[in-house]
């Protein structure tokens, strides 16, 4: 059996290392450091210059539009995209793409099957993807999937970004390319180079 003084010196020893562990370890959910983290250190950073707290599985290569769906459900019309990010800010919103983006690469009226939550994943997957990385989804009311492709060459200074988009369903196949441009607030619309050649 060893002696107090040893026992008490090998406490201390045990001590010495692990309580400065303890104090670097990630605070609970629960504790205000967490939480100002989670709000003003977002983990992913967009093409607009905006930060992320998710990334909706787009990193991965598939959008989760189960976990969209709630966020952007509320937002409705067709200046929707421009709603989501003063409408939903809550520190678990999305980037969107506008109509118009969509309608220039696969068709308007391919465009009009999207939902808020299609969009938001067009949208997010422009903003987090990397160069050359797919990212797919599928609307399971519509039975129509999507494949974004952001092109692996830079558009610009201004964030733009060439794009390839697929779209899948009773409808065959559909596919166009276009270029978007973001805004401060994450929403992505058309590049004016694009609207001035459609016109």
């Amino acid at each position: 059996m060893p002696s107090l003084p040893g026992l008490l010196g090998r406490i201390a020893l045990v001590a010495a290392v692990t309580l400065p562990c303890l104090s670097l370890a990630t605070p609970p959910d629960w504790a205000p450091a967490h939480g100002w983290r989670k709000k003003n250190d977002a983990r992913y950073a967009g093409y607009s210059g905006r930060s992320w707290d998710s990334d909706f599985g787009v990193q991965s290569g598939a959008c989760d539009r189960g976990r969209l769906g709630p966020i952007v459900g509320g937002v409705v019309g067709g200046a929707a995209g421009g709603a989501i990010g003063a409408e939903v800010g809550k520190g678990n919103e999305a980037a969107i793409v506008l109509g118009t983006v969509i309608g220039a690469a696969i068709g308007t009226e391919i465009g009009r099957r999207m939902d808020e939550a299609d969009r938001s994943c067009a949208g997010h997957a422009l903003e987090l993807a990397a160069p050359g990385q797919s990212v797919t989804w599928m609307n399971a009311s519509t039975g129509v999937s999507y494949k974004l492709t952001p092109s692996d060459k830079p558009e610009g200074a201004n964030g733009c970004r060439k794009f390839r988009l697929v779209a899948t369903g009773s409808f065959g196949l559909s596919e166009g390319r276009t270029v978007a441009c973001p805004a401060a607030d994450g929403t992505w619309s058309l590049s004016p180079e694009v609207q001035l050649g459609r016109r």
